[in-house]
């Protein structure tokens, strides 16, 4: 009985292989694809690969960087503006396993691409990455940084899972001659489908016209069928266009500290992990054509997009029978009769209660009663500690603010607009910032913050780092193979490489620094400078924008630790968060405030003492020295 369902099954699909009456389908979705945000795994922007899938006619297409979400708010925002879906996911490292063959350097870590499908599954995402990130230092080193199998069946739900390409799961049981032996990459598989449910496991196919890679395919093949697993066809896309396998190689050669000529296996085959067209794809799997329609019914489950974050702002702890509310009026009104008293030419209240009362109606309407609370209590936290702190930029225009003691101009008198700082027409959040004394006073600060809120329900908002200048023109050149004289005078040249008038071309340029762009390898050179420019390369942490979240922060976005002891940052930059509705407060740290808190220290009764050497001075010399950072000052009488 087995059998003839087996010979049904494989009638059934060799039935559905293309012929004159029945034309080959052409519905594909790419649910596998990296961009430059897995950090020298690929090689394209998030916009380039959506900009790539509309010229194709994609409706959706799905993101999975490597360990993290870094891509995703720029994939999304591409993806609205071309009418495409923007699926989200991520390739997660896992350890655990045990191989007889150990195929790559990370020895029994593997990747298991990722795809979310609700809104508990992006949650279970960001924490998993979470998991793995805050564990390990900053830079761990390759294998380290991983989930265990147990936290990843405790993160299961909502997720859907692929067995992965070339460094998943069953690859590393197929490496080389084992193809033969699928015993253990059954067993694994067998697993997945107790962790995440058989209807949530796929056996995703790649074809890159590779011979292993295609054993691979046949005995992965055989698995699903015993399993009954769907087959999915994906291209583990790298990067957008066929042409920018270059800037792949380049940045597998910076990844492993090789150059260019001596890479050898560790550089692509070839060219193919570019995003294809469905009809490529269709043409591809022609002997599978149920791999190729299983994109699209995947798709169609894959309900979660980035507008649904469930991203909330702090409810502000009010007194038993107050409300957010009620509690800012009363901090606001009280604010307001001492600073608006009508003397010494300062309004009077009751021309600036007009002016608050419109001010604290748009604030209730937005909902934005608590995030106006918490700027207050950071406040009232620096003056409890003496801490100098001045809110500054357009919270300036805003009464409430200079009635809260934030900002120290007053708006009604100077007639300010306060639409300028918040309007409902615009459709933005608010942005206070405030300035503090840099070092030891603005970390204070920034530890009360989280303290207050939690470990993980704030953090430090990213910098991306990026392929820019000379940094970029060195990388580049050590991977060509030049040597350091040359590399010297390429890098040399970068910051002229801007536009001035129509007669300074870049030929102009290399021939004056005596280099011959007839040179294949200075051509060579300047071609892919230019291609990773702007690309990203590490993340590093906001000089100040602190997210804060109602409730855990990781259940939003992955955290990950700071280069900073004490800190940690999310995978999003200032304005990622901002494209998202997820509001910051900026605490930037200024030598002059701090030269400003010395400076008011002195004109008090008492002298400075450094803590560290015993010394005392009151020049402002020693103020400038303080401000450095190099040393530390107590107050005593």
């Amino acid at each position: 009985m087995t059998e003839n369902k087996e010979q049904r099954a494989k009638g059934k699909a060799q039935s559905e292989l293309p012929t004159a009456h029945h034309p080959l389908r052409t519905d594909y979705i790419e649910l596998h694809a990296r961009s430059a945000f897995s950090f020298l795994e690929g090689a394209s922007t998030p916009e380039a690969l959506i900009g790539a899938g509309a010229e194709l006619d994609m409706p959706a297409m799905a993101l999975l960087d490597r360990d993290g979400v870094y891509g995703a708010p720029r994939f999304h925002m591409a993806a609205k503006k071309s009418d495409i879906k923007a699926h989200i996911g991520a390739e997660i490292a896992v350890s655990g396993f045990k191989f007889q063959v150990s195929s790559s350097k990370n020895g029994d870590v593997i990747y298991l691409p990722l795809l979310v499908r609700n809104r508990t599954g992006y949650q279970n995402l960001c924490r998993l990455i979470t998991l793995m990130k805050l564990r390990v230092p900053k830079h761990a080193k390759p294998g380290e940084c991983a989930v265990t199998r147990d936290e990843l069946a405790a993160h299961a739900e909502g997720l859907i899972c692929l067995t992965g390409g070339s460094d998943g799961l069953l690859a590393k049981e197929f490496h080389r001659r084992d193809a033969e032996n699928a015993e253990g990459a059954q067993r694994n598989t067998e697993w997945l489908i107790d962790v995440f449910g058989k209807e949530n496991v796929y056996a995703e196919l790649q074809r890159h016209f590779n011979r292993a890679e295609e054993a691979r395919n046949h005995a992965l093949i055989e698995i699903a069928r015993r399993l009954k697993l769907p087959l999915l066809a994906t291209n583990g896309v790298g990067y957008a266009k066929r042409a920018q396998r270059q800037v792949a190689d380049v940045f597998t050669c910076i990844r492993n500290h090789v150059r260019l000529e001596t890479a050898g296996r560790l550089l692509a085959l070839n060219s193919e992990r570019h995003v294809k067209s469905p009809k490529e794809m269709a043409q591809l799997f022609a002997d599978l054509p149920e791999a190729i329609a299983n994109t699209v019914e995947l798709s169609s489950r894959l309900e979660f997009t980035m507008q649904d974050l469930g991203y909330e702002f702090p409810k502000y702890p009010v007194p038993p029978g107050e409300t957010m509310t009620s509690f800012l009026r009363q901090r606001t009104y009280e604010g307001a009769r001492l600073r608006y008293a009508g003397r010494n030419g300062a309004p009077s209240f009751a021309r600036a209660q007009k002016q608050i009362e419109h001010e604290l109606r748009l604030i209730e309407k937005l909902k934005l009663e608590g995030y106006f609370l918490i700027v207050w209590d950071i406040i009232q936290f620096c003056g409890r500690n003496n801490i100098l702190v001045q809110g500054r930029g357009s919270a300036a225009n805003s009464a409430v603010c200079y009635s809260l003691g934030i900002t120290a101009v007053d708006p009604v008198g100077m007639e300010l607009l306060f639409e300028r700082f918040l309007s409902e027409e615009r459709g933005e959040w608010p942005d206070i910032d405030l300035d503090l004394p840099s070092g030891d006073q603005r970390e204070r600060a920034i530890q009360y913050v989280y303290e207050r809120y939690g470990k993980l329900g704030a953090a430090m908002t990213a910098n991306v780092i990026t392929y820019r200048g000379r940094s970029a023109a060195r990388e580049v050149g050590k991977v060509l193979g030049f040597d350091e004289e040359t590399v010297g005078r390429l890098s040399g040249l970068v910051h002229t490489w801007e536009w001035k008038d129509p007669k300074d071309t870049t030929e102009r340029q290399f021939k004056d620094a005596g280099l011959d762009l007839a040179d294949r390898r200075i051509k060579k050179f300047f071609q892919l400078y230019t291609a990773v420019q702007d690309l990203p390369r590490h993340l590093g942490q906001h000089s100040g924008g602190m997210v804060i979240c109602q409730g855990q922060l990781d259940s939003v976005v992955p955290l990950e630790p700071a280069a900073m002891p004490g800190r940690v940052v999310v995978q999003w930059d200032k304005e990622d968060c901002a494209d998202l509705g997820i509001i910051k407060v900026d605490l930037l740290g200024l030598g002059m405030m701090a030269v400003l808190a010395c400076s008011r220290l002195k004109a008090a009764p008492r002298c400075l003492v450094c803590r560290d050497c015993g010394r005392k001075s009151f020049t402002t010399s020693w103020c400038r020295w303080r401000s450095s950072g190099r040393g530390r000052l107590s107050a005593t009488w």
